[in-house]
């Protein structure tokens, strides 16, 4: 059970480095509003949300005491993430404010996991 849990876990982290990755390499075209959602960021926030899942399942099924208040709390930022990457795929340009939000609910949600 360990294994699938490290597994997963770095999974997660992938999909994390992805989400965040791409935003951040587009951080300079965010003031001509160039930027826009890459195929890697959908595929990262998508890798997020399954592996998110799978590891609070592993966790609950291990034993483990799981804070489901933090899990929820991450997991609205996380969808509200990938519902935004999803819309906004096909566009050339996103507008610099959802685009801004993608970063931003990113980052709590690391900050989330790390602090809380």
């Amino acid at each position: 059970m360990q294994f699938l849990t490290n597994l997963f876990l770095a999974l997660h982290i992938i999909g994390i480095a992805a989400l965040l990755g791409g935003f951040l390499a587009q951080t300079k075209l965010l003031k001509s509003g160039e930027a826009r959602v890459t195929p890697g960021m959908l595929h990262g926030a998508l890798t997020m949300l399954v592996t998110g899942i799978a590891l609070v399942g592993l966790n609950e099924a291990d034993g483990a005491d799981v804070n489901h208040i933090k899990i929820g709390i991450k997991l609205v930022l996380l969808v509200v993430v990938t519902a935004l990457a999803y819309l906004n795929r096909d566009e050339e340009k996103v507008a610099t404010p959802i685009f801004g939000t993608i970063g931003l609910l990113t980052t709590a949600n690391i900050f989330i996991a790390t602090l809380w």
